[in-house]
């Protein structure tokens, strides 16, 4: 996809480029004028270095200079991984007395209902690090003002015991945050680390929740500051914009918002993958909606786009942690293309979900690795051909997944690689269909009435098999479906959320309150937006039955109109639990949106025909071996007709059409596959 070279004066103003990282690759989308770059490298520790190597990759092909890009968006797994890895930074916490073991007490629930032995993770903060203040703010407001003589000896302590980051959550600091001020602004004074403050963090009653959510959001905050901070300075030296960072509501934000809401940085890598999705494919009038399915190197992320616009949640944890900031509703499970294969206790395959990850990889990389995983069965079964080129340049060492493969089976008491492969094709299919139905079928959802979006380095050689275990007849795939999050990223919005609780009955709630509380929720997102006059600001709440202890949330007009609110409400409730009650209502907590459009990129494909690029023999579940055309995606006219048994190959992805599928390309170059072609 080269081109003669450009000029910075040439180059106009739509030279913008995504940068998505993820556990194996780090994925790039170039958009200029018309055209669309990818490319794809390994993703490297630090992580900037990889970033830095895509943008000169994809720069390099498209024939510009980095200097010339107009505009940088970005998604990262830095925060997700501090998480997981528990490399975060030394917290300690600062809490209101008798109140220092919330973190630890939690819910008083179990993990595993049935397993005795079943351990709840470690909090973030140890004991040695919870500190308590004498203070009292009730639900009803400031009772015991905190004194800050005792702020300031605790300062000293915290100095003492070099702690790298503090979390200060007081009891009910969501209804009267004055204490809780005052111990953060002290703090700060006094202390050279971050302070994160609940109110400013979440201010939502649920003790548990609100303190654990900012405890993760001081813990990861000394990692994202370091990241960004090495990463705007570097792009800088390139010539190349401040990046705009992809955030967990699927909202991108500048380096400066990011930094001090570090929380909101969770899982941007995934909800990128989703924006991508929703501005790529239209759900039309056929489907309910579209399933989303993003299988890259280390894990799969599953979620669900409705009315264009994707799904969202407060209510998510990740490793066991609670963290209730909005964000795309994501489930994520250990089932990547470089996710092992092995054989369990008593004697079971099981694929995941430990990763071989980029360095050294699956065994087919010729990197070393010597463990199979789910990219070798894909070799070996024949849907990745031994002159693939993995990311436009790594080729594939195809007797190296053969012996790990082999390996496997021996353990196993299989009859070969062949069967190995099938094996772990099967079982990580059964994994990500698990999955599919949490967010479908257990949430009221019927599959077949949506369509599946495949994308991710590997997602798209799976998609079919996992639409007929699913009965869902159409799977589409789009052609930046390989760096599809590096994608979303060129199209995400800018995005803001603030979040109050104000626990009033809906029917004697006071309307001109609650247009006090929305009008200084209103002013926190727009404080933060690029351009206020630009931006669109949209209400909500979240409501509940009196006695409920989960809440549904219902958009709210431009006025605050009781009437209208419950008959949402009651609307919302049926659809989502089949019922709905004739019971008071309770107004939680309200909520504001302010978004900034972001601009789709424009995508042309011209096929220049003479796609077939051979044949080679895979193998199929039901059908067998069977001979299969090999296309190379790029040369594929609009309107092209794709019969299965078809590969298709890019140098992102490979896209798998079975025997009993059809594929056909539309003018964007995208992808649509549907059912019904020869029968297995």
């Amino acid at each position: 996809m080269g081109s003669p070279e450009r000029t910075a004066a040439d180059s106009g103003p739509n030279t913008r480029i995504g940068v998505d990282v993820g556990g194996t690759f780090t994925d790039v989308a170039l958009s200029l004028d018309d055209r669309l770059v990818t490319a794809k490298v390994p993703s490297t520790d630090p992580q900037h270095v990889g970033v830095l190597e895509g943008i000169e990759k994809a720069c390099d092909d498209a024939g510009i200079v980095p200097g010339e890009i107009d505009g940088f968006a970005h998604a990262m797994t830095v925060s997700v991984n501090a998480l997981l890895e528990r490399g975060g930074a030394e917290t300690a916490l600062v809490t209101t007395e008798g109140f220092r073991d919330v973190l630890e007490i939690g819910r008083q629930d179990r993990p595993d209902l049935y397993d005795l032995e079943a351990a709840k993770p470690e909090p973030l903060v140890p004991r040695d690090r919870r500190f308590e203040i004498d203070e009292r703010t009730t639900a009803d407001g400031l009772e015991r003002p905190v004194d800050e003589s005792e702020v300031r000896e605790l300062a000293a302590t915290l100095r003492e015991r070099n702690v790298e980051a503090v979390a200060v959550a007081l009891l009910h600091a969501y209804a009267d945050p004055e204490n809780e001020r005052v111990v953060a602004e002290t703090l700060r004074e006094e202390l050279a680390v971050p302070v994160s403050a609940s109110h400013e963090v979440l201010a939502e009653f649920r003790e548990f929740e609100r303190t654990s959510t900012t405890a993760v959001d001081a813990y990861v905050r000394p990692a994202i500051d370091t990241y960004v901070g090495q990463l705007v300075d570097e792009a800088g030296d390139a010539g190349i914009p401040a990046p705009r960072i992809m955030q967990a509501n699927g909202g991108i934000a500048d380096p400066e918002t990011v930094c001090e809401h570090a929380v909101t940085t969770t899982l941007s890598g995934p909800a990128a993958g989703v924006v991508g999705a929703a501005a790529t494919v239209d759900d039309d009038d056929d489907v309910e909606g579209l399933v989303t399915f993003d299988m890259g190197g280390t894990s799969s992320d599953v979620s669900l786009v409705r009315d264009g616009r994707a799904e969202r949640t407060t209510d998510a944890e990740i490793d066991g942690l609670p963290i209730r900031t909005p964000m795309v509703d994501v489930n994520t499970v250990g089932a990547g293309g470089g996710s092992i294969a092995w054989i369990d206790s008593g004697g079971a395959l099981r694929v995941g979900p430990e990763s071989s990850g980029s360095r050294p990889g699956p065994a087919c990389y010729g990197r070393g690795g010597t463990e199979p995983t789910v990219t070798d069965a894909n070799v070996v079964l024949g849907y990745i051909g031994p002159e693939t080129a993995l990311g436009g340049e790594m080729t594939l060492d195809v007797e190296a997944a053969r012996d790990a493969l082999g390996r496997l089976a021996d353990e196993a008491g299989l009859e070969g690689p062949l069967e190995a492969a099938q094996g772990v094709y099967r079982v990580a299919n059964a994994t990500m269909t698990r999955t599919i139905r949490s967010v479908t079928v257990e949430r009221g959802h019927d599959p077949r009435e949506f369509a599946l979006v495949a994308f991710g380095g590997a997602g798209p050689m799976h998609a079919a098999a996992l639409a007929d275990s699913l009965s869902v007849d159409r799977v589409v795939v789009p052609r930046p479906g390989g760096v599809l999050s590096a994608f979303g990223l060129l199209a995400a919005d800018e995005s803001y959320d603030a979040v109050r609780t104000v626990g009033v009955d809906l029917e004697g709630a006071d309307p001109t309150t609650l247009e006090a509380v929305y009008d200084d929720l209103v002013a926190d997102v727009l404080a933060d937006a690029s351009d206020r006059d630009a931006a669109r600001v949209e209400r909500a709440a979240d409501c509940r039955y009196a006695g409920q202890s989960f809440e549904l949330t219902v958009p709210v007009g431009e006025t605050f109109d009781a009437a209208a609110v419950a008959d949402r409400f009651h609307e919302a409730h049926e659809r989502t639990y089949g019922y709905a009650m004739d019971e008071s209502i309770e107004v939680v907590n309200l909520r504001t949106t302010a978004t900034i459009p972001g601009t789709e990129p424009g995508i042309s494909h011209e096929g220049s025909g003479a796609a077939v690029v051979g044949t080679r023999e895979a193998h199929f579940p039901e059908a067998g071996a069977r001979e299969t055309t090999v296309y190379d995606w790029e040369r594929l006219e609009t309107g092209a007709s794709v019969p299965g048994p078809a590969v298709l190959e890019q140098a992102e992805s490979t896209t798998v059409v079975p025997p009993n599928w059809d594929g056909e390309i539309l003018a964007d170059g995208t992808l649509v596959m549907t059912s019904g072609g020869e029968s297995r």
